[in-house]
């Protein structure tokens, strides 16, 4: 089992940026190097999408179109943490924050967090 605390979400402006963190945590631990963390969003009235997600051992990233240029995703191991830097926010970015796992291999995000809300006002 993984377990995943998101944090960081909030209000800001256009055009302001934010840091959202991603604890990992969990049995299987000494396995997280299987592992790729991806930051996923859902809008009020939408369906949930993709934003990023990074490779735990290889660090290898993917990115949405709409967010490539403005968003970073990024891990560090000794921390067990995945954060995802926003730049340029833009009000279309208010979204509840998902952060997830999933097992090399395996094409399903098995693992959520709970979410974390961001407003992004114009």
């Amino acid at each position: 089992q993984v377990q995943l605390v998101e944090s960081g979400g909030g209000l800001v402006q256009a055009g302001g940026s934010l840091r959202l963190s991603c604890a990992a945590s969990g049995r299987t631990f000494s396995t997280f190097s299987r592992y790729t963390m991806g930051w996923f969003r859902q809008a009020p009235g939408k369906e949930r999408e993709f934003v990023a997600s990074i490779g735990w051992s290889t660090g290898d990233t993917i990115y949405a179109d709409s967010v490539k240029g403005r968003f970073t995703i990024s891990r560090d191991k000794a921390k067990n943490t995945v954060y995802l830097q926003m730049f340029s926010l833009k009000p279309e970015d208010t979204a509840v924050y998902y952060c997830a796992a999933r097992a090399s291999g395996v094409p399903l995000y098995a693992y959520w967090g709970q979410g974390t809300q961001v407003t992004v006002s114009s």
